[in-house]
Order: structure tokens, then sequence, then C-alpha cells
């Protein structure tokens, strides 16, 4: 294996988690998208990332990405359309043989319809888009992923802790309940060829994701009162930072779990 990432003070030096692994980091869109933080990370601690997205915000990645170093290639993937999904792992092939871990950073819910209190009036054809974008998804970006996988790769998704409602959450809450599951049926059925599928409770973040819901700094309020390591919704590190330990050999016989980083509001009753 390869040297190095970075030399200690001391002039040791220290191997990168995730040295020699290929990552893909689906739905990155700004440089405040957790997912661009992850990729970042990742490249930091030795891996060779890939990012995709799709549709007009492929423009809007295209220029963030510029900032990473190397720049990652950017992939079209619209996780609702079955061709872009057949093709992806022929569009991996050309940056990279196969594929160690697989970030699914993807969620959306119409937010004038299915977010800000409007739960008991969704029409279905809305729900059904936040489930399948937001939840589905996850199985179906690694079944796409899944011929280029090898033992001991990691799928890590992202989701905002759904074992209870939340205020104007709505569908999306739903929507995240159906993500934590899919996760757990991914563990049982992709762990006999060794492949692990976990996610990140991350706590509010400011991103683009959480600014479209309606209400969402009521959340910055609750995690302001109640989180014993206090938070801050604007720094995407310590949540990157667990995707990435997900994503390495550090965690070889986790699956099926949901790590937490949420300043440990979660561990917090009323």
């Amino acid at each position: 294996m390869a040297a190095s990432a970075w030399v200690t003070e001391k002039g040791l030096s220290h191997m990168g988690i995730l040295e020699g692994k290929n990552i893909l980091v689906a739905g990155v869109t700004m440089n405040t998208s957790i997912g661009y933080r992850v990729a970042e990370i990742a490249q930091q601690e030795g891996a060779t990332v890939l990012v995709s997205n799709f549709g007009r915000a492929m423009s809007l990645t295209a220029r963030v990405l510029k900032r990473l170093d190397p720049e990652p290639p950017l992939l079209e993937l619209d996780v609702t359309n079955d061709d872009h999904l057949a093709g992806l792992a022929d569009q991996v092939r050309q940056h990279v043989d196969r594929l160690d871990g697989v970030v699914h950073s993807i969620a959306y819910a119409n937010p004038e319809t299915a977010l800000g209190g409007k739960f008991l009036t969704t029409p279905a054809e809305d729900v059904k888009t936040a489930v399948q974008v937001s939840a589905y998804s996850m199985v179906s970006l690694t079944m796409a992923c899944r011929p280029l996988m090898p033992r001991g790769s990691s799928v890590v998704g992202l989701t905002f802790d759904a074992r209870q409602s939340w205020p104007i959450y709505d569908w999306m809450g739903v929507s995240k309940a159906a993500l934590e599951s899919a996760s757990r049926y991914l563990a049982r059925y992709l762990g006999p060829e060794g492949i692990r599928s976990n996610l990140v409770a991350a706590g509010p973040l400011e991103t683009i994701a959480k600014k479209a819901i309606p209400g969402s700094e009521e959340f910055n309020n609750i995690w302001g009162h109640r989180a014993p390591l206090g938070w801050d919704p604007k720094d995407l590190e310590p949540t990157a930072k667990a995707v990435v330990a997900l994503l390495s050999d550090w965690f070889p016989s986790t699956t099926g779990e949901m790590v937490h980083v949420d300043g440990g509001l979660h561990s917090t009753g009323a």
C-alpha cells in the first residue's frame, strides 16, 4: 500500500484511513453540502473520489469541485432515471475499476406541499416522490454500484433521526424513517457479500436542503437549548468525519447501524 498522506510533527508518516480506496459521493451541489465536505475529507484521507449530480445542478457542482485537489470526476446520475442507474457502473469504470465506498447524500420533498406543517394534506404523488428520492434511492444506487463493490465495501447514507416526529419535517421525516429501515435491509442482504450499510444521523446543518424547509430555524433553537455538547449548524466537519470513518476499515463488523452526530441531543429527554 502507498505511503503517507501527510507527516506528523515528529516526522512520522501517517497513512490516511481511506488510502487506496475509491469512493463515490452521490448528491453534491454546493460547498455547503454535507457530501462536499465528505469528498474533501475523503481525499485528505487518501481516497480517489468521484461525485455525482444531475440536471441544472451539475453546473453548480462542477464549479465547487474546482476547489478540490485533485478535482473529482463529475458523473451525471438522476436516481429516479432507470437509464442513468443502468449506466452508472460504466460511467464509474471510465475512471476507476471498483468502488470501495458509496455515499448517499440525496433527499427531496416538495417544500410547498410535503413540508412545513402540511402533513395531513400532502398529495400522494408528492409522498411517492419524497420516498423514492430520499429512501428507495439508497437501494437503487447501491444496486447500481454493486457489480463494482468488493468485499469490505461500505455504503453510508445521511439521515435526520426519524425515530420520532419533528416539527415541520413531515413527509421528509417519514421518508427518512423509510431510509433507516432500508439501510437495515441492505445490511441484511448484502452482509453475506461483505458489504456494509450504515447511516449517520446528523443534527440540523445549514445546507441548501435545510434552507428549503419552511421554518427550519426552529431546529437550531431546539439544538441550541438541548444538545449536551452544544451544536454548530454551520460546522459540517463532525458529520463528514463520521461518514469517512464508516467508509474506512475501522468499522469492519458494523452494519445496519445509525451513528448519531448531533451533539448528544438524541440521548436527552424533554
